[in-house]
């Protein structure tokens, strides 16, 4: 690096213009942090700008993800797809540089931050996959698994709870190949941070069992990259690189100030900043000297062609773990997928079992765990109660040394199971974040499991997950009012509604144990969305089924008129249920049926699956001109789209009280949904 203080203006440079032009965005940030760039990405990140998405490469993450310019000058000056035009599109419609940096999006950019202290946790969840993979794949003098994850946090990552969880995670996991730089420069939006920061961000890391060096000064790139290389050396543990700062640095009227932080420096700072800089060069134009001393290229060529002659030596050895570590990568299902999937739907209608559908759940999940090595589970710390759990996934272990420790051999495994199932602990929000990196990182689909209310701690990595278009898929217990004396602080009103509105999503709350092993299928085989699983506690009677094929669309006729007896040309209504109240809606059936009333019962397990199949399908389903009545314990606002005359729902808080008891209490009752019915056809 022969003018390593040239690098890093060019990037103080690119985010100041950046930023005035398009009159918003942070240009403290990446300033602040530009040395600490330099010494990373020029003399130690293992990366390809021509194939952003060569897998061995080190994954690097901005959590501090409104520093956005910082990633977007870095892939520029290294030589991605990421021409200067669009820079001085940063924040514009379309372009590739939005706000905050979005995987998919910008080439380079591995994980969508913003939201404070998720990206450091992705970056746990990227290097939890690595090592997992390792331990998995690598065979001795064949290490195809081998690259480190790093990421960039500022103060607010730090003050968010999420990083608390992350961290605590990491150290126990002893992930050596994590090794973030901490951009302490002491400011956010409200100032000086020292009378609401007060932490000893030194010990606590120490504490949770990380190797911490520093404080160092955050602009002497020869101090931080060494300190970069011990952390490499030091793989027993994640290492915390505490760098000193200042933010906006060069500018001399901002640097150090809460106005560096989030707005454009303006044209007469910016004036004085290239003064201050010694940089005389015109508002995104940089000499070539920069873009020689910045270019990645060669030797990302060169990284890239290494690991390839490693992985064709690994080929040749391994063929068979080399085909399946390839098909993983790609995250593409087993051919014979759909075969396990049909048999696993058919055992589960077959057998007809009245379970909850949490453990209807825990049937399909011990077919796609021994038929999915991908499949890595876990819960917080609700593992007997999500039964997320099976014979295949034994509990993820660790010995001193931080090694995957394996159970015992068997015939089908004569090296031993690894462990598939995470024990997070009471931690559901660094659980959905670090399923996201996981899932980002690629090789495994990750689940994992919790009560529905508490879907609330993690409802915003639920959120990136559908924003990044990513398969991660969320057990969902104790799903409402039904698991009784727990009380209102567990029972779920407005959680079923709530997720529903979150666009890519999934939702499914199936009604017995065909349904719920479909509701696995689809969201295994939904490789650009999340899903949420909503699931009972109490035990649910299996509906009896003619056709298996349509459960997938999300919603299916169940129970035609005639099958109570009455003639299906004289329908009258139809009552749309999910979940447990699809037994309601029989019962009612039933009863109306005695008063020949004609009524459709239609299971709808996903709204919002339902909601993409075409205009035919729905009119099938719901014909119009028929009056329906939708019937589902939870909040009703979400019922009325589908054009309902009334709805059976709960709008208010539950009660303490036994299952029983409350269904009566709160109108649950087969004869309330007939009166329901019956009163919506006399208006």
């Amino acid at each position: 690096m022969a003018n390593q203080a040239l690098m890093a203006n060019a990037i103080r440079a690119l985010a100041m213009d950046a930023v005035q032009l398009a009159n918003s965005g942070h240009p403290g940030a990446p300033m602040g942090m530009a040395d600490m760039a330099v010494a990373l990405w020029g003399e130690h990140l293992k990366h390809n700008p021509a194939n952003p998405q060569w897998f061995d490469r080190d994954r690097f993450v901005l959590s501090n993800g409104h520093a956005s310019m910082l990633i977007y000058s870095v892939l520029h000056l290294t030589g991605y797809a990421l021409p200067i035009e669009e820079l001085k599109h940063f924040r514009q419609l379309h372009s590739k540089t939005a706000g905050h940096p979005e995987t998919g999006i910008t080439p380079g950019v591995e994980t969508t931050t913003g939201p404070l202290g998720q990206g450091i946790t992705n970056a746990v969840g990227f290097a939890l996959a690595e090592k997992l993979l390792a331990s998995e794949f690598n065979r001795k003098g064949h290490d195809i698994v081998d690259h480190h994850t790093y990421a960039f946090l500022g103060d607010g990552c730090l003050m968010e709870g999420i990083s608390h969880e992350a961290a605590a995670l990491a150290g126990a996991w002893k992930l050596g190949k994590l090794i973030a730089l901490y951009d302490d420069n002491g400011i956010s939006i409200d100032g000086p941070v020292k009378p609401w920061f007060i932490d000893n961000t030194e010990e606590r890391f120490k504490a949770y069992g990380w190797h911490v060096i520093g404080p160092i000064d955050g602009h002497d790139t020869k101090d931080v990259s060494k300190a970069i290389e011990k952390a490499k050396n030091h793989g027993d543990k994640p290492t915390l690189i505490i760098c000193k700062t200042q933010i906006g640095k060069g500018s001399p009227n901002r640097a150090n100030t809460a106005k560096a932080h989030g707005e454009p420096l303006g044209a007469d700072e910016i004036g004085l900043t290239r003064s201050a800089l010694q940089w005389t060069h015109p508002p995104f134009e940089l000499p070539p000297a920069v873009y020689e001393e910045w270019d990645a290229k060669a030797a990302g060529a060169k990284a890239e062609a290494a690991w390839n002659d490693k992985f064709a030596a690994y080929t040749q050895a391994f063929p068979d773990l080399a085909a399946e570590f390839t098909r993983r990568m790609k995250g593409e299902l087993p051919k014979n997928f759909h075969q396990t999937a049909f048999d696993t739907v058919v055992a589960a209608h077959t057998k007809g079992e009245t379970v909850a559908s949490r453990k209807a759940s825990q049937l399909a999940l011990e077919s796609f765990t021994a038929a999915l090595p991908e499949l890595l589970g876990g819960s917080a710390d609700l593992t007997g109660s999500n039964l997320t759990n099976t014979k295949s996934t034994p509990s993820l272990r660790f010995d001193s040394h931080g090694n995957v420790v394996r159970s015992e051999g068997n015939e089908q495994f004569p090296d031993g199971l690894p462990g598939r199932h995470i024990n997070y602990g009471v931690r559901e929000f660094g659980m959905a974040a670090i399923m996201n990196g996981v899932a980002l990182h690629g090789g495994y689909i990750p689940y994992g499991g919790t009560f529905l209310t508490f879907s609330d701690y993690s409802r915003n990595a639920i959120r990136m997950a559908a924003l990044m278009k990513k398969r991660v898929i969320h057990v969902f217990t104790h799903d409402s009012i039904g698991l009784g004396e727990d009380g209102p602080t567990h029972q779920s009103i407005e959680h079923a509604a709530s997720l529903r509105l979150i666009p890519n999503l999934d939702v499914w709350r199936p009604g017995d144990t065909a349904e719920t092993a479909v509701a696995w299928a689809v969201a295994l085989q939904n490789a650009n969305r999340p899903t949420a699983l909503l699931l009972s506690r109490q035990n649910l009677p299996y509906s009896p089924k003619k056709d298996l094929s349509d459960i997938s669309k999300g919603a299916y006729v169940l129970s035609e008129p005639e099958a109570v007896g009455l003639k299906n040309k004289n329908l009258k209504a139809v009552i749309i249920a999910t979940g447990s109240e699809v037994q309601l809606a029989l019962k009612a059936q039933e009863l109306l049926a005695a008063k020949k009333i004609a009524v459709r019962v239609v299971s709808m397990p996903s709204t919002t699956t339902f909601d993409r199949q075409d205009v035919a399908y729905k009119k099938s389903v719901l014909p119009k001109g028929t009056p329906r009545i939708a019937v589902e314990m939870g909040a009703t606002d979400g019922w009325w789209k589908y054009g309902v005359a009334a709805v059976v729902g709960i709008d208010t808080y539950g009660e303490s009280a036994p299952a029983g008891v409350l269904f009566k209490h709160f109108g649950f009752t087969a004869e309330n949904v007939a009166a329901t019915v019956e009163a919506a056809l006399k208006r």
